[in-house]
């Protein structure tokens, strides 16, 4: 998928096809939609992004037996896998995540934007991984990729002070933009990109437009 003409968005991008999406978004974006209705269509929503994250972690072709004879399909490789969140509204991407994984590895990183700064620049609080992450898969979670400044500062965290390599790091992200897609393609362009939705772009608060508002203060009750 691209901006116009043929200059991608990113390398490594993968859109979820899902049809139900549509539905999903109109009621989590109308302004009329409560924080309790809110939560229980992003739930819906993220478990669809959650299973095409996962899909997209390697694969090896194993033979079964059905009720009716052998067969051949695909088991997705879990078990290396460490599944992060850019907390707070990661966490609730993650929870998505571990419905479809229960015995995933988990680690946290809490970024917050300065609201203060004129480009909300991301500022690093913490972070906290499980012992043998440099050899795991990471799938990040973050709802919203907007100008990419909190998603670049994670993966610089898992890269610089965990020694995650960045062609192992899938980020799933509900919405995204074409500003934050080419943040991370000139930062990270060996890291997977999944997405549900590619909105229009940003406004002058950085906010993703026609976007849903922020994702944590309505998922969370906080508005």
């Amino acid at each position: 998928m691209s901006v116009s003409g043929d200059k991608p968005l990113h390398p490594c991008l993968v859109v979820s096809p899902t049809k139900a999406l549509k539905h999903l978004f109109t009621k989590m974006r109308d302004v009329r939609t409560n924080s309790t209705e809110f939560a229980a269509y992003a739930k819906r929503a993220m478990r669809l992004l959650a299973e095409d994250a996962i899909a997209e972690l390697p694969t090896k072709s194993v033979e079964i037996t059905t009720p009716c004879g052998p067969s051949t399909g695909v088991e997705i490789a879990t078990d290396n896998l460490c599944a992060v969140s850019i907390i707070r509204a990661g966490d609730s991407l993650l929870e998505s995540v571990r419905e479809c994984l229960p015995g995933v590895r988990v680690g946290k990183i809490l970024i917050q934007r300065d609201e203060s700064s004129e480009e909300k620049e991301p500022k690093m609080f913490y972070a906290k991984m499980p012992p043998g992450v440099s050899d795991m898969n990471v799938l990040l979670c973050d709802p919203m990729l907007a100008t990419g400044g909190s998603a670049k500062m994670a993966i610089s965290t898992l890269v610089s002070e965990y020694d995650v390599k960045p062609e192992r790091i899938i980020f799933a992200n509900v919405i995204c933009c074409p500003e934050g897609l080419d943040a991370m393609a000139t930062a990270y362009p060996e890291v997977k990109i999944v997405t549900a939705c590619i909105d229009e772009g940003l406004n002058g608060e950085k906010y993703i437009v026609p976007g849903l508002g922020d994702y944590g203060d309505r998922f969370f009750g906080t508005v």
